[in-house]
């Protein structure tokens, strides 16, 4: 029998969880117990913010009518993909970043080629750090601090995006003895384990992945290791894709070329450009590209970096590959790749690759 209780848990020893529900407190204790509370939106200490009725992307979804202009602070997949959205609803979107790009931590070619597409699509202000948020006579006064000196910003609206934070301090993960990461994630084994036997923990609320993807992949695991604890079995983390449905689309998988050269990784690079294929000569699309890093002696790929159209299913054949083992030699001259389509540029990119 399955019994629902609608609130919100905490742990008050090993396996053991206090509900708080609409109807009173309920004590539960079980075998077995899943965590898998998610995550919330960090939310910055700045000053005069908590009086501007900000957005996240929590509740930005529901909101009633559209602003005529909106700032995006963040510059990271959530802010990047709700500036792509509120923008192509005809809003003025302003975005605010830290850094001196967009999507930092994506290939560093992939960034910048975004960041300077997403200057034609919003008001990008690169390098500014907003220091305080105020109600004006016409609407919302951001308050920053950048390269030049101060400015400011007015909008109609303001979204906070960024970053995201596990939600392990508000189920009490310290109370129910569970081990945590510097940074509030519950520590988990590869077999989604906690460090109390019996308590099993997945998604944003253990994983260094925040997604979806991810955290289906990690539940089938749980939910095996439940069933059958005499054959328990991994998650497998090695090829962890990712995709940014902003405009332009972007998907990467593996190794980034900045973090090749980091590690000391022996890479060679192979890329095709969309115009090159016919299907992106028939688009006219000048800026999208694909990228793959692979080992200069074996020919397995390291890598893989799209941006333009559909660049999450075209790097599907590419995550396959690496999950599987396969080079890249195999995989660009070992099959038929339809003509004219979208994923002769995975073809090109990885024919491209300076391998013997």
């Amino acid at each position: 029998m399955t019994v629902y209780y609608g609130g919100t848990a905490r742990f008050t020893g090993e396996r053991r969880l206090e509900v708080e529900t609409a109807e009173g407190t309920v004590e539960l204790s079980a075998d077995q117990i899943v965590v898998a509370a998610g995550s919330r939106p960090v939310v910055p200490p700045i000053p005069g913010l908590a009086e501007i009725d900000f957005h996240t992307s929590d509740d930005v979804r529901t909101m009633e009518r559209l602003p005529r202009r909106m700032a995006v602070v963040g510059g990271g997949f959530v802010a990047t993909e709700f500036a792509h959205v509120f923008s192509s609803l005809g809003v003025e979107v302003t975005v605010v970043e830290m850094l001196d790009q967009l999507l930092a931590r994506e290939d560093a070619e992939i960034a910048q080629r975004f960041t300077e597409l997403a200057k034609q699509q919003w008001d990008v202000r690169l390098e500014r750090k907003m220091v305080s948020a105020r109600r004006g006579e016409h609407g919302i006064v951001l308050n920053l601090e950048g390269p030049q000196g101060a400015e400011e910003v007015e909008v109609d609206e303001v979204l906070m995006a960024i970053g995201r934070r596990p939600n392990s301090d508000l189920v009490d993960a310290a109370a129910g003895g569970l081990a945590t990461h510097p940074d509030g994630r519950i520590v988990v084994d590869e077999q989604q384990a906690t460090s109390v036997p019996g308590v099993w923990a997945l998604g944003d609320v253990s994983s260094k992945w925040m997604l979806k993807h991810v955290a289906n992949a990690e539940a089938e695991t749980v939910m095996h290791n439940v069933l059958h604890p005499q054959d328990l079995i991994a998650t497998d983390h090695r090829y962890v894709p990712h995709a940014v449905f902003s405009s332009p689309q972007i998907a990467s998988v593996g190794l980034t070329e900045q973090e090749a050269k980091e590690t000391g990784v022996a890479y060679v690079v192979g890329r095709a450009d969309y115009s090159d294929i016919a299907y992106g000569w028939a688009m006219e699309d000048t800026t999208g590209f694909a990228k793959v890093l692979a080992d200069p002696a074996t020919g397995k790929l390291l890598g893989a970096h799209i941006i333009g159209p559909q660049a999450p299913t075209l790097i599907q054949p590419l995550i396959q590959a690496m999950s599987l083992g396969q080079d890249a030699r195999s995989v660009a001259r070992g099959q038929y790749w339809i003509h004219p389509s979208m994923p002769e540029v995975v073809q090109g990119a990885l024919s491209n690759l300076p391998l013997d």
